[in-house]
């Protein structure tokens, strides 16, 4: 698999023709969408009389109107983008790899990772890549799953349950049990006794498993059906690379074992390949969001080491 620094020179060399022929396409498409802004905005000030009691419409009207306008504006740009500079990325990496842009990792698998209590009833998704790395199975897409909840009154509203970066990859074990890796929001935001009460009352997670690694402790929650196993998983080495993940990556990570596969979710809060109008394509910390966003998921064998001889196939 190509590095990082390879994947840079890749981008910056064979691919800057055609950055410098979307930059120019990017620069008109921005140029529609600040236009279709300022006649949005003139429309709201000819029609602010009719909504003066009722604003909370109107801004909802506003949002409405304006993502759909933006996707109408920019979905051809954004297909080009990823046919053109995205899939070629994919495919310089390792050249097993396939790309689909419009397909996602599917509903089932999202739930069997066990990393979500609830039940999603909406799944969207996009940017699907799966192949082979290092003789290994990986696949990884954007997801958005949403659940459905209803007020006393019976009004309906989406609530995310999770946004980001999907992940599946082989373990060369099939696990007896399952052990569940969560970010740990309970101590960091009620502190360690109450965050220990909470945890260890979790009615919607299997066993509080403890680790004895204090910084891991303090980043991340583990909860599994067996401890002995749960422990064997989560070696230090392990533990530590999680870690050092996490903070390179810069979002929330969650990670499951369940049966032969690792699953991986990384919370980005946005579509990861999707270009903005706003961002030149030429600039170089743009360029390494990308690059570094992208070589990051189809690693992640290599940045977790998960793949050690200790564990063999039963």
């Amino acid at each position: 698999m190509r590095s990082l620094s390879q994947l840079t020179d890749f981008y910056y060399k064979d691919l800057f023709p055609t950055l410098q022929e979307l930059e120019n396409r990017r620069k008109r498409v921005k140029l529609r969408v600040i236009l279709s802004g300022v006649v949005l905005l003139i429309v709201d000030l000819m029609v602010f009389s009719f909504f003066r009691d009722n604003l909370d419409w109107l801004l909802f009207l506003n949002i409405a109107v304006g993502s759909f306008l933006y996707k109408f504006i920019t979905h051809d740009y954004t297909q080009e983008f990823k046919e053109r500079v995205i899939e070629p990325l994919i495919h310089f990496i390792d050249k097993d790899l396939r790309y689909m842009e419009d397909m996602h990792i599917s509903e089932s698998k999202f739930i069997n990772s066990r990393l979500f209590t609830s039940t999603p009833d909406k799944i969207e998704g996009n940017d699907y890549i799966a192949g082979m790395i290092d003789g290994v199975k990986i696949e990884l897409s954007d997801m958005h799953a949403q659940k459905r909840d209803k007020d006393s009154k019976g009004r309906s509203s989406w609530r995310t349950i999770f946004r980001g970066l999907f992940i599946i990859t082989e373990f060369n074990k099939n696990f007896s049990g399952k052990t569940v890796v969560l970010p740990d929001s309970a101590q960091n935001s009620f502190g360690d006794l109450i965050g220990n009460w909470l945890q260890s009352h979790n009615i919607n997670r299997d066993e509080l498993i403890k680790m004895d690694d204090p910084e891991f402790e303090r980043e991340f929650v583990v909860y599994g059906s067996d401890q002995i196993e749960a422990r064997y998983i989560l070696s230090h080495s392990l533990m530590k690379r999680l870690l050092s993940f996490k903070k390179k990556s810069g979002h929330k990570v969650y990670i499951s074992f369940v049966y032969n596969n690792v699953y991986i979710a990384i919370e980005y809060g946005k579509d990861l390949f999707e270009p903005s109008v706003f961002n030149t394509l030429l600039d170089y910390k743009v360029a390494m969001d990308y690059l570094q966003t992208l070589h990051l998921a189809v690693s992640i064998r290599q940045e977790l080491n998960i793949d050690q001889k200790i564990w063999s196939r039963v």
